[in-house]
């Protein structure tokens, strides 16, 4: 075909001008899947983050990760407990439909999880640290990696990065790595307690004030610095590796710590927690969101981000567009769930929260609630912080008030987050506040039926598998 000199030149003019712009879009375009490493808490007080604002420690290396990536002001355990919460993290689905609905109770075992929905996406995820949730094999087919210690209550928390550095830098495939700390859980035997002045602490306001909680504090403060160390020496060597310009970084704080009102309860000492999330490139540095998240919806985003399409049947949702800054949430509601056994008597709580409003139904109400690792009257010395706000209680009308709500509940609380972010002032015989108490117990019980929950008849005693 004949074309003239003019009109081949334009066409030469035109193809540079479309290869130049098909070039730039290229750049925009990762030419790899990204790599993802997960660092976990245990038992984390977010409140207690500076980046959260903490006052009673700078936490450096966790707060770098806020000013570089995304900060998440409303993420949420829906069983504040270690193995339900892990659970719901691996396999995206709530604690019943996944069976860890009680403390160690394990999942069913025809499951699918995270390992599966990323390997078959080319991924290789590993695990290092805290391994509880991670059998059966079938349902967590992690690549367990050495290097952090796997036992929560161990006396030490050594670890070494000799085998992280080579499973994150053998390049044949991306890789999710989590890297699963045991701090700050009990028992409060590592880390330096001479940086902190327990007449100085800053306490909880749900707290009562005693020489023995301020003592057994500065152990536990001591082990929230020992996981910012750990954090900045995973950070430190993806640098060192040249990792982390195509590696997400995500920092989760599971749920609250190991004192009355907080772990194994629903109150927001127990449940909420913290996210952060560093993504060079596609994330905004030293942003936050008011987004409301679960550990549920990890899995999806994970699987989303690593180019796969949604899970069928899963529980999450994906809060990609979050983090791309495409959209400000994905959900609603978010919901709770507590059986107490095998942690104490039968005590089942059920909850739903939006980004201000939180209802809580205690089923049980006309019990009183006990734990054993708390208020154990045999083991007084290991349980000395409750035994020494139920002293102090005997003569003191606000902790007498604090230590009555923690034993003694109704059947129906509710808050204002906004206002009441301790939830001290239980809003349930309101009239103001009848019709949303209500419409979010009408939500709740959907959600109860939708997942099978038959309420206070599932926390009992099951037998053990043989």
């Amino acid at each position: 075909m004949y074309i003239n000199k003019r009109k081949q030149t334009c066409l030469g003019l035109i193809w540079l001008l479309l290869s130049s712009v098909v070039g730039t879009f290229a750049q925009q375009i990762p030419t790899a899947k990204p790599n993802v490493i997960i660092i976990m808490a245990d038992d984390l007080d977010s409140r207690q983050l500076s980046c959260y604002g903490g006052k009673n420690l700078r936490t450096t290396h966790i707060d770098a990760l806020a000013d570089e990536g995304l900060k998440f002001n409303q993420i949420y355990a829906s069983e504040a407990m270690c193995v339900p919460t892990r659970a719901s993290l691996f396999t995206g689905l709530y604690p019943v439909r996944h069976g860890s609905f009680q403390n160690h109770k394990p999942v069913y075992d025809n499951l699918k999880s995270v390992g599966h929905y990323l390997g078959d996406l080319g991924y290789r995820v590993g695990l290092t640290g805290k391994d509880h949730s991670t059998k059966p094999k079938t349902v967590f087919p992690f690549e367990i990696v050495r290097g952090f210690e796997p036992n929560c209550v161990a006396p030490t928390d050594d670890y070494e990065l000799n085998d992280v550095k080579e499973y994150i830098t053998r390049n044949d495939k991306p890789y999710c790595l989590f890297v699963m700390s045991i701090n700050p859980h009990t028992p409060w035997t590592v880390g330096d307690t001479t940086e902190f002045d327990p007449d100085k602490l800053m306490l909880p306001a749900d707290w009562v004030d005693t020489k023995v909680t301020r003592q057994q504090f500065v152990k536990y403060l001591a082990e929230v610095r020992r996981l910012d160390n750990q954090v900045g020496d995973i950070t430190r060597l993806l640098k060192e590796t040249g990792q982390d310009k195509n590696t997400i970084v995500i920092f989760l704080g599971e749920q609250g710590a190991q004192f009355p009102g907080a772990k194994w309860n629903l109150w927001d000492a127990s449940q909420k927690s913290s996210m952060l999330v560093k993504w060079p490139g596609s994330v905004k540095p030293a942003s936050q969101t008011n987004a409301l998240v679960q550990y549920e919806d990890i899995t999806p985003t994970l699987v989303e981000l690593a180019g796969g399409k949604p899970i069928a049947g899963l529980d999450g949702k994906s809060f990609l567009p979050v983090l791309l800054g495409q959209r400000t949430g994905v959900r609603q509601y978010a919901y709770g769930i507590h059986n107490n056994i095998p942690e104490g008597n039968p005590y089942p709580i059920r909850s739903i929260r939006d980004t201000r409003y939180k209802l809580i139904l205690n089923l049980s109400p006309n019990e009183e609630y006990y734990n054993r690792f708390m208020m154990n009257a045999k083991q007084k010395d290991r349980n000395s912080v409750w035994f020494s706000w139920t002293e102090q209680a005997a003569s003191d009308p606000k902790a007498k008030q604090i230590t009555e709500r923690f034993v003694k509940r109704p059947a129906v609380e509710f808050y204002d987050t906004q206002s009441d972010p301790w939830e001290l002032t239980n809003l349930a015989a309101n009239p103001a506040y009848q019709d949303r108490i209500n419409q979010y117990k009408q939500k709740l019980q959907e959600w109860m039926k939708q997942q099978g929950d038959e309420g206070a008849a599932i926390d009992t005693v099951y037998a053990k598998k043989p």
